[in-house]
């Protein structure tokens, strides 16, 4: 049976029918069946005013494509909070947000669940943007043709952390975003495969030179890859952990 104070992030969509998807299996999936987390997907359309259920218009100013009304996604986002005892966060999936990390991912999973709205053609009108307070977010430089998958992928990111979804497993896994390095080479069972070992070290039995080898390729990797992370870190100069590495590690 659901926790009535279950985190509960409500998501706003022309597409009703894509939800759970993904995130009805694996742990997020299992997390929702005990009750950990609750999902309330709204229909933008059912807002509509006209026999149509229009939702959308020709852009102001001329220009390819359709824009979400205002007043349509008012109406929705307004419905959908009625009955909220505080604010939560309102949050629209976006290729021209703040970039999600998992510092917001953090906030947002601690907090109040979130509001999320699923953009859809050209664009949404700015003033609904502005008067509801929304906060646009992407989740990469790239153009989805929704918001229902970057939703999605914010969602799985934020449930890992609730309590109970993941264990033990989840606070060491979320404190190595502190240090902005990607994270160092994985390695199990067979001993050789095609030629070419487990490296040395790793199979030592000394912790001490194998937390050095681990942060040494995850400092290379994040060189090589995401000189952003890597400049950030140096500027930020973080003191090493207790374990004497951190990274950024992804689990799936």
């Amino acid at each position: 049976m659901t926790d009535s104070s279950a985190w509960r992030p409500i998501v706003l969509t022309l597409f009703p029918e894509m939800f759970p998807g993904p995130l009805g299996v694996s742990l997020a999936g299992r997390a929702l069946g005990n009750g950990l987390w609750s999902l309330e997907i709204r229909d933008i359309r059912a807002s509509a005013t006209d026999r149509h259920r229009s939702v959308d218009d020709t852009p102001a100013g001329g220009g390819p494509g359709m824009v979400l009304r205002a007043d349509i996604l008012a109406s929705a986002i307004d419905s959908a909070c009625a009955l909220d005892a505080a604010p939560r966060p309102r949050l629209l999936m976006s290729p021209r947000g703040w970039p999600l990390t998992q510092a917001r991912v953090v906030e947002l999973a601690h907090g109040p669940a979130p509001l999320i709205v699923c953009g859809r053609f050209e664009g949404v009108d700015q003033r609904v943007i502005d008067k509801r307070a929304l906060e646009e977010v992407s989740i990469g430089d790239y153009v989805l043709s929704g918001g229902e998958i970057a939703a999605m992928a914010l969602l799985d990111a934020c449930v890992r952390l609730l309590p109970g979804v993941m264990g033990k497993e989840v606070s060491a896994s979320e404190e190595s975003f502190a240090g902005n390095l990607l994270e160092y080479p994985h390695y199990t069972r067979p001993q050789r495969f095609e030629g070419e070992g487990v490296p040395a070290i790793l199979i030592s039995g000394d912790h001490a030179k194998v937390a050095a080898w681990r942060q040494a390729k995850a400092e290379e990797l994040t060189r090589q890859r995401r000189p952003d992370l890597w400049a950030a870190r140096n500027q930020k100069a973080p003191k090493d952990n207790a374990k004497g590495w951190q990274t950024l590690s992804f689990v799936l």
